[in-house]
């Protein structure tokens, strides 16, 4: 069995070969920056995965048995009826492993990226042409193939598909903590991906990130539905992105994933301006839209039909992004995304009164509150919201999925608020990841609430809830009304309380203990004071 160390990012078990062949990437990096190396890198890992996939194809029609006989392994169509990208000779990794060695591997890789999207129409301007720059050293470019090209050696070429697949997400993370601020924007960190995906359980139907970065929330859903014994046809992507380089990202890590990419679009005006899929009515939306962008063109949509519960305010998207969110939700449709903390309480350009419209609507279903720290690009604290379009419980768009069927019990005039500030765990000064088991703790505290039945099976609880109960300090079930007595505000810890420990804090006692800490600490400053006057004193003498 492989074996298993800590993900540097996450602090969850990973494969000795993610890490190890990252280390190795990074060494050849040299004078490089982050942000343009994972273009370099992750290009050839998608290079590799599409070669491998083609050669394993090509082996079979070579060999002409069974329904291949008289197969002609250079006929492109063939390729296209497996939905396996055809390679051209010369972009193929044998051929480039090759001239690994050569002064002009460099020119060789941009030609073979140039070969694949001539002949593969959906990669046309996707695959990264930046082999032959000045400033990447041909020398460590063929060691970084030579690497890349151990990757799943001696593996099945069929499981080559799915070790390359986990050691681009692993790269795409390391890059974004090496790129810091800058690469929070293609990346969101895959702790929250995950908790996202958990709490909404895509298992059927139309899933929409509108803001979709490098592709994260797709991935990780079609993951989802198979850690679940589920079909991955059962679930269909739609996604945009406004970022073109970004947008490539996306295309590769679904590509090297085998997942449809065709609806996940680009456009540089973005989703306000030229909403790529107009029509959607999505059953899942599922996206980390930039927090409080000003800039988002919202004067020349103050009368968009998106706006149904108030016209958001020129100077902050975040309200725009809600209503973007549910006028593409279903009628059964779920929503589940982050905004900075500061939508929850702000009355600024109209914000509290979309707010009290959402409440009143009865689309929130709960909101969390998250630790700080959590992501890259900005230390700004940040929230998920989780909405739907049917909070009665009568959700015909489950039917036959289980363990969903049936159990959402109706929720109606109730929103959930969890206050999870205090979960997750360091991994540098400046980064923090949620671990698994807080991620199950929320997610099973929202499915308890929210279902007929406990997430883990058994009897319902009074109240048709899943065997939920408030646990001060961290949930609270909460009614319309008394959000309305609270002016709106969808603050986690207006309505959870103080947890019970925080509630026998004694003041007096710790004052008192913090004084004597402090004169203890003044007296050892005193003492050392007079050490080093006494010793420079001794010193003068000396002289």
């Amino acid at each position: 069995m492989e074996k298993k160390t800590k993900d540097p990012l996450t602090k969850q078990p990973v494969g000795q070969l993610e890490a190890s062949l990252w280390k190795s990437a990074d060494k050849l990096r040299k004078n490089i920056d982050a942000a343009e190396y994972k273009h370099v890198v992750l290009g050839l890992i998608f290079l590799k995965y599409i070669s491998d996939a083609f050669e394993e194809l090509y082996d079979r029609l070579k060999a002409g048995e069974g329904e291949y006989a008289g197969a002609d392994p250079e006929d492109k169509d063939e390729y296209k009826a497996e939905n396996v990208f055809f390679v051209p000779e010369k972009a193929r990794w044998n051929y480039l492993l090759s001239q690994a060695k050569q002064p002009t591997i460099g020119k060789s890789v941009d030609d073979a990226m140039d070969f694949i999207e001539m002949e593969n129409v959906s990669l046309k301007g996707v695959l990264p042409k930046v082999y032959a720059r000045q400033n990447l050293d041909p020398t460590s470019l063929g060691e970084l193939i030579d690497m890349i090209g151990n990757i799943a050696l001696g593996d099945a070429k069929a499981r080559s598909a799915d070790v390359l697949g986990h050691v681009f997400e692993y790269f795409l993370g390391e890059f974004a903590l090496a790129e810091g601020k800058k690469g929070g924007q293609f990346y969101t960190p895959r702790s929250v991906v995950e908790l996202l995906v958990e709490m909404l359980e895509p298992y059927k139907g139309r899933v929409f990130d509108p803001c979709c970065g490098s592709g994260g929330m797709f991935v990780q859903s079609e993951e989802f539905v198979t850690s679940h014994q589920g079909r991955i046809n059962d679930i269909s992507i739609y996604g945009q992105e406004s970022n073109q380089t970004t947008w490539r990202l996306a295309k590769m890590n679904l590509a090297i994933r085998g997942i449809d990419s065709s609806q996940v679009k680009w456009n540089n005006e973005g989703s306000f301006l030229n909403d790529a899929h107009k029509d959607l009515k999505a059953d899942y939306i599922i996206a980390n839209p930039p927090f409080n962008v000003s800039d988002w063109s919202g004067d020349l949509l103050r009368t968009d039909g998106r706006w149904k519960y108030g016209t958001p305010p020129t100077g902050n998207a975040n309200y725009a992004w809600i209503q973007h969110f549910m006028y593409h939700l279903a009628p059964n449709g779920q929503a589940g995304f982050v905004l900075a903390k500061g939508a929850l309480t702000s009355k600024s350009g109209g914000e509290g009164d979309i707010r009290k419209e959402l409440v009143e609507a009865d689309l929130i279903d709960c909101i969390v509150n998250l630790p700080a720290k959590l992501f890259l690009n900005t230390q700004i604290p940040a929230s998920l919201w989780f909405m739907s379009r049917n909070k009665k419980g009568d959700h015909p768009a489950l039917a036959g999925t289980p363990p969903q069927e049936g159990n959402y019990r109706n929720r109606s005039g109730e929103i959930l608020f969890i206050d999870a500030r205090n979960l997750g765990h360091l991994i540098n000064r400046r980064t923090k990841v949620l671990s698994q088991d807080d991620n199950d703790l929320i997610t099973r505290t929202y499915h308890n609430w929210r279902n007929k039945f406990p997430s883990s099976g058994g009897v319902s609880a009074s109240g048709g809830r899943g065997g939920y109960e408030d646990v001060k300090g961290f949930c609270a079930s909460v009614t319309k009304e008394r959000v309305a007595e609270l002016d709106y505000v969808l603050t986690p810890g207006r309505y959870v309380g103080l947890a019970e420990e925080e509630d026998d804090f004694n003041f007096a006692e710790s004052f008192t203990s913090l004084k004597a800490e402090f004169e203890a600490q003044l007296k050892e400053e005193a003492e050392l004071n007079e050490r080093i006057a006494a010793n420079l004193q001794k010193v003068k003498i000396d002289e």
